[in-house]
């Protein structure tokens, strides 16, 4: 799904956290953290901006060790804050939003940008760590 047209990735952390099985979002900001160390590290094979809304618990993680993420902490809803980053962009069909929130798909689709599951970028993630 990721292709030359997409310019910026932004990642509902919150949401793909809690789409993991294995329990992983039991500790939301120690979760946060390994998403963004996954997503970090990934980075290099993204040829986009990718921005991470980090919400709740999650907001947290020390940020610092992450430059080449830019990293949104949401100051109230992180549904709010991800339709507002995406609406950042002039031409929002090179958006590409990471989530499995119906609600939130339908409102950044109505702004022109594409979704994506949260298994697509865990799935990058573990290919990156385990090549």
């Amino acid at each position: 799904m990721m292709d030359d047209s997409v310019r910026m990735l932004v990642v509902d952390a919150a949401n793909v956290v809690g789409s993991r099985p294995d329990g992983w979002w039991r500790d939301r900001a120690g979760a946060a953290h390994r998403l963004l160390t996954g997503v970090a590290a990934l980075r290099a094979q993204l040829p986009c901006e990718v921005v991470v809304v980090l919400e709740g618990a999650a907001k947290a993680v020390d940020d610092n060790t992450f430059r080449n993420l830019r990293v949104v902490r949401a100051a109230g809803s992180g549904d709010d804050t991800i339709v507002a980053v995406t609406a950042e962009r002039d031409d929002r069909t090179q958006v590409l939003v990471v989530t499995a929130d119906r609600g939130l798909r339908t409102r950044v689709e109505a702004l022109g940008a594409r979704t994506t599951g949260p298994r697509w970028l865990l799935d990058r993630i573990d290919s990156a760590r385990n090549p």
